[in-house]
């Protein structure tokens, strides 16, 4: 099984992988030779992660095992997919996950398997949220194990690595229709999980060695809109990471994937202030100027992001906020640039993505008007990037002489972990030094250390471990 993409796209590999041990298949190490089948989980973001999907598909076609591409890329383009690429000997969507491990059989055996035809995923629910719930059970949405199983008391999932964290869908689709996206089109319409079903998921996951959940989906603030409202209606996410870091063995949830116009005041307080509850911010602002946001189908302007942003530290002063920004826009004007510019000097963030707009498939950004050269774009990006990289440094600077909890991640050469403000994989990490009031060779993965910043190396921290907590002294 190999994953490209997002955390999502993580979940939904272990579903399958989940599902496909449980219909007689084994998973062997991709090193080991010994793969009758490749599964590539792949993605359809934007064009380089496209291409890194294809360029995986044909590197597994190599191998000379069979090879399976599933995933965004195989659900957006479906048999479009399997033309171009004879390489794939089948390219299944996400109605075929249920069933995989039958499928993997007829590949095995020669059988062929038709590419499914893309549609607009956004038509198989309800248009009303509240109508979702029940006729999501007869559709396929990778991450929630429905179909021909459910969740339930039983945990359709096999992790497929050991680290002490892991992400757990909440949701997915999403109903928004921002003007450059095409992920609702084969994502599909927003689509809550059951708290009940989240909570199970999560304990197992903390009895397999998780210490960390991270919370993801495609839009974590629509959580529970189309929920009974006993479950919480607008207040559903602030219950449930209530319920969730109560859970024996978790020591820390963090949620990422927060839209800005939708992060009300009771959500910022619960992930500011609950115990258990990382504060952090993964704040999907894409922009500042108000007329490109518009262009965007999106909300927000400089003063109103600012406002959040001190309303978040107000309440948690050591917060992390961090962000993705799309730069060269149609109709992105230096007036636009100089205001973007404006909101991320102001904004102290810790981490900010820096993104080059590129056309996307079927999406309305598309036809817009007053497209900038690549040149130009890449010259917005290098000049983004430039400020951004020596904003974010200076935030990290801020922090020495500050205690950190750090959740240990490595000891290979040396300990190494996040801080409650640094999400996985994208937001820098700690560095432990050995002058500590620790032995570092006592520290495992899994540990919790409160440390003290001691020097910050761009975005990562530099820390000296002070004493290992329990989860339960951390709470």
């Amino acid at each position: 099984m190999v994953t490209l993409g997002c955390a999502r796209n993580e979940v939904d590999s272990e579903e399958l992988a989940g599902r496909l041990t449980e219909g007689g298949w084994e998973l062997v190490d991709a090193d080991a030779g010994a793969a009758d089948v490749v599964v590539v989980n792949t993605c359809g973001f934007v064009e380089s992660a496209k291409k890194d999907s294809v360029d995986t598909l044909l590197g597994a076609a190599d191998s000379g095992a069979k090879v399976v591409a599933v995933g965004c890329l195989a659900e957006r383009y479906g048999a479009e997919l399997a033309e171009s690429l004879p390489e794939a000997d089948a390219v299944l969507g996400f109605d075929h996950y249920p069933d995989m491990a039958n499928r993997l059989t007829d590949v095995v055996a020669g059988t062929e398997i038709a590419a499914h035809d893309p549609v607009d995923r956004r038509t198989l629910l309800p248009i009303s949220p509240v109508h979702r719930p029940e006729a999501a059970t007869e559709v396929a949405v990778p991450g929630h194990a429905q179909g021909t199983g459910s969740w339930g008391p039983r945990v359709l999932r096999t992790r497929l690595d050991s680290a002490p964290v892991a992400s757990l869908k909440i949701a997915s689709g999403c109903d928004r229709r921002c003007s450059f996206c095409a992920i609702p089109s084969f994502r599909g319409s927003f689509v809550s999980r059951h708290p009940d079903e989240i909570v199970a998921e999560a304990a197992w996951l903390a009895e397999q060695g998780v210490r960390e959940l991270f919370l993801v989906s495609e839009n974590s603030t629509s959580y529970g809109k189309d929920l009974d409202r006993s479950l919480g209606g607008g207040r559903a996410l602030e219950l449930l990471l209530g319920r969730l870091a109560e859970i024996p063995g978790i020591h820390r949830v963090r949620v990422s994937y927060l839209q800005p116009a939708e992060t009300r005041p009771g959500l910022v307080h619960t992930i500011a202030t609950t115990p258990g509850v990382a504060q952090y911010f993964d704040l999907s602002f894409q922009h500042a100027s108000e007329p490109v946001l518009r262009r965007m189908r999106r909300f927000g302007s400089t003063d109103s992001f600012l406002a959040l942003c001190d309303q978040i530290r107000e309440l948690a002063p050591a917060a992390g906020i961090r962000t993705n920004v799309i730069v060269g826009f149609p109709g992105e004007t230096e007036d636009d640039l100089a205001e973007l510019e404006r909101f991320l000097t102001s904004a102290r963030l810790d981490a900010v993505g820096v993104f080059g707009y590129s056309d996307e498939d079927g999406t309305e950004a598309v036809g817009l008007a007053d497209k900038l050269d690549t040149e130009e774009i890449a010259e917005r990006v290098s000049r983004i990037s430039g400020l951004v990289e020596e904003l974010i440094a200076q935030r990290a600077e801020d922090r020495i002489g500050d205690e950190v909890t750090v959740l240990v991640e490595g000891t290979d050469p040396e300990p190494v972990g996040r801080a409650a403000h640094q999400g996985p994989e994208v937001d820098g990490e700690c560095v432990f030094v050995a002058d500590g009031e620790l032995d570092l060779a006592d520290l495992t993965v899994g540990d919790l250390v409160r440390a003290t910043v001691v020097e910050a190396e761009g975005v990562d921290l530099v820390v000296r471990a002070v004493e290992k907590l329990a989860g339960e002294a951390f709470r």
